[in-house]
């Protein structure tokens, strides 16, 4: 650690000895702060009233557990997790995800990133996350159905339109939001359409929400781009994942001009230099849920490499622009150094976190351009907040109109992003115009409302 801030270094400190074991938290925790000194430098109130020592603890963790019934008959337990992290700008809003991985630690880092994310977008919200360690892979729509009834039963508690708002997240789709939403109404009898956002069209839901994120990843890495003079028009482009984020991510890029080559899931990746079919991608994974080496199969030219990450599936072609839009810690170092030496311009994180601290490094330390999660990714949360909007309203707004309000949100975040790196003197720095324009905002906002 290298901080110069005394109130940094000691708070970081007492993150570790207070929350052992949960890297992923730590990790998140010491991103942000990386970018802090200077911010306690210029606002020493900040540290007068312990400001980064309350971010740094949620407001309130829920464990809970999640009994429920398989198809066999047979009971099964899971646990389930809500971290309402912070309330200054808003109620709490994040998602769920629901995948074997899911510890508490998990869902405090992406909570913590939650948080200034919401704040980035100019939106009334505050942050939170939640989740399960159930596996929907393999599982009947039945046995979903039972898990999210349950989930919902205790989850119910501690949520509301002016409390805590739920997204869907890995693992969380427009089904599973169908399922928690009808218990959600079952057990309070009230139909509160913005307790939960991702809902379907037919009942409540955004026009746009499931291209959400992966159009912001996009709008956001576009506007990077322009500050070089450059587009996507011709860019060859690699994408991770194989779902919403990296689906939808796929087809803005080609809308653009680009030409995504490479894609993933957690079985392995394919490479097809004519550019991936997105009728078959999603005929693949959506309709079918089958292994993205099945859409290898059925194409040509494609070529499948199992267990493989996608950075190095384009060989030694030149690749100008990543989007990491699986998981967190997806890109390593030596991911990062190879794509550095295959021409890339620019990294975009779809995902939260998806680089490791010292990938990040790596792309940081040279002339590239690199978008940190919690602004790139934030499309999503945003166009959640537009479905409260019209959820509010009792309204339905048009597609044209939404991806509108989207593109101009995410056109906001850029900007603040790079006018809080040059105001701080690091032209071109969207790590740290990013940390230090959310955490900005949310401290403004606690020293508003006291200590609470």
């Amino acid at each position: 650690m290298s901080w110069t801030n005394e109130t940094v270094r000691t708070t970081y400190e007492e993150v570790l000895r207070r929350n052992p074991g949960e890297t992923e938290f730590h990790q998140a925790v010491h991103e942000v702060f990386d970018s802090l000194d200077p911010v306690l430098d210029k606002h020493p109130e900040y540290a007068e009233h312990a400001i980064l020592e309350r971010i740094c603890e949620p407001e309130r963790q829920v464990v809970f557990r999640v009994p429920w019934v398989d198809d066999n008959g047979r009971v099964q337990i899971n646990r389930g997790f809500r971290v309402q992290f912070n309330s200054a700008l808003g109620p709490y809003k994040g998602g769920l995800r629901f995948h074997p991985s899911v510890l508490l630690g998990t869902v405090k880092f992406l909570g913590f990133e939650q948080v200034f994310k919401n704040a980035l977008t100019g939106l009334p919200l505050g942050g939170g996350k939640g989740g399960s360690d159930f596996d929907p892979k393999g599982r009947s729509d039945g046995e979903i159905m039972r898990f999210c009834q349950s989930f919902m039963t205790e989850l119910h508690r501690h949520i509301g339109e002016y409390v805590d708002v739920p997204a869907g997240d890995i693992g969380v789709g427009m089904r599973e939001i169908g399922y928690l939403f009808g218990q959600y109404k079952r057990m309070t009898n009230r139909y509160e359409s913005s307790v939960i956002t991702g809902k379907g069209l037919d009942w409540g839901g955004s026009v746009m929400r499931p291209e959400a994120t992966g159009y912001g990843t996009v709008f956001f890495t576009q506007h990077m781009l322009a500050t070089r003079g450059r587009s996507f028009d011709g860019a060859r482009v690699l994408v991770s994942g194989s779902g919403n984020v990296a689906h939808f991510a796929i087809e803005k890029v080609h809308q653009l001009g680009g030409i995504v080559v490479g894609c993933s899931d957690s079985a392995g990746s394919v490479y097809d230099p004519d550019g991936i079919d997105l009728e078959l991608l999603h005929q693949v994974k959506q309709v079918e849920r089958e292994r993205i080496s099945v859409y290898a199969e059925r194409r040509p030219r494609a070529r499948y490499i199992a267990g493989a990450t996608v950075w190095r599936v384009a060989g030694e072609e030149d690749v100008q622009v990543a989007l990491p839009c699986a998981t967190q810690n997806e890109l390593d170092t030596d991911d990062a150094k190879f794509l550095l030496d295959h021409g890339l311009w620019a990294v975009a994180e779809g995902a939260n976190m998806p680089c490791t601290p010292e990938a990040t490094s790596v792309f940081t330390g040279v002339d590239i351009l690199f978008g940190p999660g919690k602004a790139v990714n934030a499309g999503g949360v945003a166009t959640s907040g537009l479905e409260m909007q019209q959820n509010a309203s009792r309204d339905a707004w048009t597609a044209a109109y939404t991806e509108q309000r989207l593109a101009e949100i995410m056109e906001g975040i850029h900007s603040r992003c790079a006018h809080t790196a040059e105001e701080y003197g690091r032209p071109g720095d969207y790590v740290l115009g990013a940390n230090v324009a959310g955490f900005a905002k949310v401290a403004e906002a606690m020293l508003a409302l006291g200590v609470i």
